[in-house]
C-alpha cells in the first residue's frame, strides 16, 4: 500500500512512502444505510452489552445514547436532521454513526471494521498485474459522477448512487458521501517528521484514542480526495458525516 508519490502535497501523516501486505479478505460492496442500521435497533443492538466493547458501553450508559445522533423519534416513526431543517428518515442514505456504533453493528454482523490498509486496496488497488490507481474508479480527476463530493450537495446521496465512482473491485462510495471509520488506530508512519510550520498537526492526536477514517463526505473538498489522506477522530464523538462498511477478514 504506498501512501503518496514524493511529488505531492501532503500533510505529515501521510509521509513516508508505506507498504504493506494485504491477505485476502471480503468487504462490503456498499456503505452501510439507515434501513440497515435500523435493523439493528429494531434486533436490540444498543440493549446487548456483548456487542460493545467496555468502553463504548460505558460512554453509550452514561450518555443516553439509544439511536444515531442525526435520528430523531422512535419506534417505526423517524425523522432526520439535515443542515436545513428534519425529513423522514432517508432509508437509502448511508448512516452517520460513531466509532462504538458502527463497531457494535459490525460486530452484531459477525464481522469486522475494515483497518485502513483494506480499505486503501478495496480502493485504490487493481487486479494482479496493474498499477495502483489514483482515485477509486482510475485515474481521471473528480467529476460529479463520480461521487458526492466537492461541496455538490448538502446531504448524502442514495447509497451506490454513483456507479462511475466505482473500484477496480466494484466497490461503490469510496471517494465521497461520508468518511468512513476504519479500526485502525491513528498513528504515525515510520519516519513520520513533523511539518516546522504546523508541528502538532497529526502528533498531538498519536495519543491511541483516535481512529483513521478513510474516503471523504459530501463536504470534501475534491483536492482531499487523495488516496493518501488520513482523517481521524475519537470513537465517541457522533457527529461527524462518518459512515461505514464491514469486512470478513
Amino acid at each position: 500500500m504506498q501512501r503518496i508519490n514524493g511529488d505531492e502535497f501532503g500533510w505529515d501523516n501521510e509521509f513516508g512512502a508505506h507498504t504493506v501486505q494485504v491477505p485476502e479478505f471480503a468487504i462490503d460492496s456498499h456503505n452501510v444505510t439507515n434501513r440497515d442500521f435500523l435493523r439493528f435497533m429494531q434486533s436490540g443492538g444498543y440493549d446487548n452489552p456483548a456487542l460493545w466493547t467496555a468502553d463504548d458501553w460505558d460512554w453509550k450508559q452514561k450518555n443516553h445514547i439509544t439511536q444515531p445522533s442525526f435520528w430523531k423519534g422512535e419506534g417505526n416513526l423517524w425523522a432526520y436532521r439535515t443542515m436545513f431543517g428534519d425529513i423522514t428518515l432517508p432509508l437509502t442514505w448511508p448512516v452517520y454513526v460513531s466509532h462504538a456504533e458502527a463497531a457494535a453493528y459490525a460486530k452484531w454482523l459477525g464481522r469486522r471494521l475494515p483497518a485502513e490498509e483494506q480499505f486503501h486496496r478495496a480502493a485504490y488497488g487493481a487486479p494482479k498485474g496493474a498499477k495502483e490507481r489514483r482515485y477509486p474508479w482510475g485515474d481521471v480527476a473528480p467529476t460529479p459522477l463520480h461521487g458526492n463530493f466537492d461541496f455538490q450537495h448538502w446531504d448524502p446521496a442514495p447509497v451506490g448512487a454513483h456507479p462511475a465512482g466505482a473500484s477496480a473491485f466494484g466497490v461503490h462510495d469510496l471517494a465521497g458521501n461520508g468518511w468512513e471509520w476504519t479500526r485502525t488506530v491513528f498513528a504515525p508512519f515510520e519516519g513520520f517528521q513533523p511539518r516546522e510550520y504546523y508541528a502538532g498537526y497529526s502528533a498531538n492526536f498519536f495519543d491511541g484514542k483516535h481512529f483513521v477514517m478513510k474516503g471523504g463526505s459530501a463536504r470534501t473538498a475534491a483536492c482531499m480526495l487523495r488516496r493518501s489522506f488520513r482523517n481521524w477522530f475519537q470513537p465517541h464523538y457522533p457527529n461527524v458525516y462518518a459512515t461505514f462498511r464491514c469486512v470478513e477478514d
